[in-house]
């Protein structure tokens, strides 16, 4: 627990001083008044926190626990165009902060400098902050949509971000696509994310990555003679197969694929959604697609004698661990639900949310950061049951200390994931426990 010092300091600057002239900076504060940038943030952060449907009633409440006396009516005048600048900054400022995690990766991935997962998620907006943040096109115009990009490194459980990005900017476009990865790291890729350019200049830098292969990609035996894709699965025999390829018509990436036929309930899933795919995109999808959703196609650069075919298709399934992280965001936290219809709260409260995760993650980092056997949504209501005791001791490090080291107690003596014997959990996969 010897990092507690460290993020409870962290927590006061973000949302003390950080806020505070973030406040002035942003044309929130323009003369002395009670309400200050820090005790509007904290307000917002640790209502939501503990209640993420709270009312204007209960932020009032929380804003008297601050010692600032505002009623309801005069705490909704206060959702302003400046009062949502002022926490997109102290969001972007907490993202830029961050903390160091302590994990130590363990059973198939303790070969790696750290598994990154990079992926985005997207908030669906009213219409009237399509000038803020842009959505796509369609048949009712332009929409509004905030799109939220993270980077998961599993071994350490460290996340950063969230970086915010228009609705409608590829996943291509992400600020972590371009990020270098340490020498010896291992990238889960979203389809999203697949790039040849990029899995070729990470493969020389010496960087791992395993992903699914994208549709359309070119793949060439080692002799360089293109691979009738299809033509071979229909002569492979049932089960995991592997074979050495080269990826790319002008990449020629040296790497294996791997590959193993689904249950007929999954490729009869992956039809359907490639039928909805086509109906929205107004395309057609060609009987080759249709017959290839019968198999899990993964490529990778990872040797053999790192990861056998299996182990592949294991850690593959790690990837799922960012769903999972923003499964947290919107069912626990509900950072994409609102009991407004004035945009500037809508965005106020969507940012406050996110601050008040980012927050979140760093206090389990507190405990979590050493296991893999850990649950986020059990972690994320302990905290959320501390909320209103951390920022009574906000303003007193030694305090503040005092709670967070109750806090991690409690942490560390519960949230642990069940094992499973029918269906093992992601932990007991790479742990080699199932």
């Amino acid at each position: 627990m010897g990092n507690i010092t460290p993020i409870a300091q962290a927590i006061q600057a973000v949302l003390g001083q950080t806020a505070d002239q973030l406040g002035r900076d942003t044309g929130f504060i323009q003369r002395e008044v009670k309400l200050t940038g820090s005790s509007f943030v904290k307000t917002l952060v640790f209502a939501f926190q503990a209640n993420p449907a709270a009312s204007y009633g209960e932020l009032s409440q929380t804003a008297a626990a601050l010692g600032v006396a505002i009623s309801p009516q005069g705490l909704e005048q206060r959702f302003t165009e400046e009062a949502a600048h002022l926490l997109r900054k102290t969001l972007e400022a907490a993202v830029a902060q961050g903390v160091e995690a302590q994990g130590q990766a363990r059973g198939l991935l303790q070969q790696f400098a750290g598994v990154y997962i990079r992926d985005g998620s997207t908030i669906s907006l009213p219409s009237a902050l399509k000038e803020v943040w842009r959505g796509v096109g369609g048949s009712q115009g332009e929409s509004a949509a905030l799109k939220l990009q993270v980077n998961l490194d599993y071994n350490s459980g460290q996340v950063h971000g969230p970086v915010l990005q228009e609705g409608r900017v590829h996943d291509h476009n992400s600020p972590y696509q371009s990020e270098l990865l340490p020498v010896g790291a291992l990238h889960l890729a979203d389809l999203g994310f697949f790039d040849l350019e990029r899995l070729a200049e990470d493969q020389s830098r010496g960087v791992y990555w395993i992903t699914r292969l994208k549709g359309g990609s070119a793949l060439y035996d080692p002799q360089g003679q293109r691979l009738s894709l299809l033509e071979w699965l229909l002569s492979q025999e049932a089960g995991i197969i592997e074979t050495t390829v080269q990826l790319g018509r002008t990449q020629r990436i040296p790497c294996r694929l791997v590959t193993v036929r689904v249950p007929q309930e999954v490729a009869d899933q992956r039809r359907r959604r490639l039928r909805e795919w086509a109906r929205k995109k107004q395309r057609a999808v060609s009987e080759r697609q249709m017959r290839l959703a019968n198999w899990t196609l993964v490529v990778t650069n990872v040797p053999a004698a790192m990861l056998s075919a299996e182990q592949v298709l294991r850690v593959l399934g790690v990837r799922w661990q960012v769903e999972l992280l923003f499964k947290l965001w919107k069912s626990h936290a509900k950072v994409d639900e609102w009991r407004s219809e004035n945009p500037w709260r809508i965005l106020c409260e969507i940012y406050a949310k996110l601050l008040a995760l980012v927050v979140t993650h760093w206090l389990l980092m507190i405990s979590f950061a050493p296991y893999v056997d850990r649950s986020l949504a059990q972690g994320a209501k302990t905290v959320q049951k501390f909320a209103f005791s951390i920022l009574s001791a906000l303003h007193d490090l030694s305090s503040l200390v005092d709670i967070l080291s109750q806090l991690s107690r409690c942490l560390m003596t519960g949230c642990r994931k069940q094992k499973r014997k029918t269906h093992p959990a992601t932990f007991q996969l790479v742990l080699g426990l199932a």
